[in-house]
């Protein structure tokens, strides 16, 4: 990318990764506890209680972590194969658009799980085994709707205005972009 992301907004996209991966370190170390437990039946020991509905919020939070970096560090999956050979006007478009779409999927996204996050407080819903308010998962999920909604707007403006500049110097086959 042309234009240098902000510094507080890459600061925050990689705080937010990074607790999706303190996320799934805790869904190794239950799932761990809970298979060890399970083998060890003979001896005593036992699974960890409500397990898979512990792993089921963790997974959510994590997905929803990861989002905003990939989203900020252009991870997510792209055809270059075929782009490659268009110009810099072409390629920006290409991202302009991209970007623009992901703005509004992350937006309604976002707009349809708070929807669900206020039906899950309304009606007081619980998980099965562990009786944990499903609330909390739907909420702590919200930490990375927010920042990719912050981020791919970022990434729109930016597209934008890489739009507008004249395209980088080439040096060897495709155009180079910091």
């Amino acid at each position: 990318m042309l234009m240098r992301t902000g510094t507080m907004l890459e600061k925050l996209a990689l705080f937010v990764a990074l607790l999706g991966g303190v996320a799934l370190v805790v869904i190794a170390l239950i799932t761990l506890v809970s298979v060890t437990g399970r083998t060890l039946i003979p001896l005593g020991f036992k699974p960890l209680r409500g397990q898979f509905e512990l792993v089921e919020a963790l997974t959510a939070f994590a997905v929803f972590a990861f989002l905003p970096w990939a989203h900020l560090k252009r991870g997510h999956a792209s055809v270059a194969i075929f782009t490659d050979y268009l110009g810099y006007r072409v390629n920006a478009l290409i991202d302009l658009l991209s970007d623009g779409i992901l703005f509004a999927f992350a937006l309604l996204i976002t707009w349809r799980h708070m929807a669900g996050l206020a039906d899950k407080m309304a009606f007081g819903e619980t998980t099965f085994l562990l009786r944990m308010p499903l609330w909390w998962a739907y909420a702590a999920c919200l930490v990375g709707l927010g920042t990719w909604i912050l981020v791919s707007l970022w990434a729109t403006i930016n597209s934008a205005y890489l739009l507008t500049v004249p395209p980088p110097v080439k040096l060897t086959g495709r155009a180079i972009r910091k």
